[in-house]
């Protein structure tokens, strides 16, 4: 084959990667057919299989890339400014695509999933060994959740549609990962308590056990992954008795993400009610958000992960109140921030909840709800708790 048909055949194949990604993570990997990729490239679906024998090889595809180009950035410098900064940039660039990694790549295999992070493994791993070079006063835990609260601020802007003008939104974003990796850590406590465990759900009334349980699925297997039989035989229910309670599966995921919006204004109500001041409002709100993230993790993750599947009049209600939520905490930070646009608060209030609901997530051995509310307390200006000046910035 002649080498400019080659390269040809490898520019197409990348263009139909990077396109399926952004269908991918608007609308969700089950959601999403071969036709619809083809179209959206120009071609007809039989072109297309001439590049991709499956969608998940499609898939398998994009995560690669994407590995590969983040591992790109991370090695572009010598120095973790360089490395962050470049990681910022391409962020911007892939808005549209970055947290494909994160949600989508659990429809590959567990042998595609590890070949195809490993990329991304090593090259957390430098940005560790970088951190460790500028603070060499961190435990490797400590860099380690560090990294990871680090990556999830870049990520941030792939999880909202708020807009900022380019320059603003990598100097607001490279700002937080400054303020981030600078950070001041607790000391953690000797053995951090185990999560609740599934089996507590046998306690629960049926309707709340069924829904506890398609929760946990959810977050586990996906969306589609998930039948009702599955959830009722995770609660210990007939799967026809299940339909007494829920309609339908559909039903069931609005009910979660409807629980879930209620929580947090239930739990933002107390925090305000019991503050006298904005700073001491926004500092019970921080405990009080990351207490009942980490409570309900799986919650917050399909929060996040599954509204692609939600029917569009219970999207419309949700997503109002998700920015209800967010003015809240936009009001409060803007006290403590004077002279910082509402935008750039809105996208750095966005990276701070992010990293909540990523290290709850993580459940790594150095996270802590105190430690995560030490990060977001400097990240959304809690009065003296600034500290000194980042020392990535500059």
């Amino acid at each position: 084959m002649p080498t400019s048909q080659r390269l040809r055949s490898k520019d197409r194949k990348e263009a139909i990667a990077l396109v399926a990604a952004e269908l991918f993570c608007a609308r969700g990997f089950p959601n999403v057919g071969i036709e619809d990729i083809a179209q959206e490239v120009g071609i007809t679906g039989p072109a297309l299989y001439r590049h991709f024998p499956t969608k998940q090889a499609i898939l398998a595809a994009a995560v690669q890339e994407l590995g590969l180009r983040f591992a790109e950035c991370v090695h572009s410098g010598a120095d973790l400014r360089t490395s962050l900064r470049a990681l910022v940039r391409f962020s911007l660039d892939r808005r549209t695509v970055a947290r494909l990694y994160q949600w989508e790549g659990r429809y590959l295999d567990a042998g595609q999933r590890t070949a195809l992070t490993a990329p991304f493994d090593g090259a957390v791993r430098t940005l560790r060994g970088l951190l460790l070079d500028l603070r060499p006063e961190l435990t490797r835990q400590d860099a380690a959740l560090l990294v990871t609260a680090a990556l999830s601020v870049i990520a941030s802007p792939s999880t909202h549609r708020a807009s900022l003008t380019r320059a603003k939104a990598e100097r607001t974003i490279l700002g937080c990962v400054a303020t981030v990796i600078a950070a001041d850590l607790p000391a953690p406590p000797p053995r951090r308590p185990a999560r609740r465990r599934p089996d507590s759900f046998a306690l629960l009334p049926r309707r709340e056990r069924l829904l506890a349980e398609a929760i946990r699925l959810f977050h586990e297997r996906g969306y589609h992954q998930v039948s009702i039989s599955d959830i009722g035989r995770a609660a210990g229910i007939n799967a026809s008795s299940v339909y007494t309670h829920f309609a339908s599966k559909a039903e069931l995921l609005a009910a979660a993400y409807y629980r879930a919006t209620s929580r947090l204004e239930h739990t933002t109500a107390a925090a305000l009610a019991a503050a006298s001041t904005p700073a001491q409002a926004l500092d019970l709100l921080i405990e009080a958000y990351v207490t009942t993230t980490f409570d309900q993790a799986d919650l917050a993750a399909v929060y996040l992960s599954e509204s692609g599947n939600l029917a569009p009049a219970d999207l419309r209600r949700l997503r109002a109140a998700q920015r209800r939520h967010v003015d809240t905490w936009i009001g409060l930070i803007a006290e403590s921030r004077p002279g910082e646009e509402p935008s750039e608060i809105r996208f750095r209030t966005h990276a701070a909840l992010n990293v909540v609901t990523d290290l709850a997530r993580s459940a790594g051995p150095s996270v802590t709800e105190a430690r995560t509310a030490a990060l977001l307390r400097p990240l959304l200006g809690s009065p003296g708790l600034r500290g000194a000046a980042p020392p990535i910035e500059g």
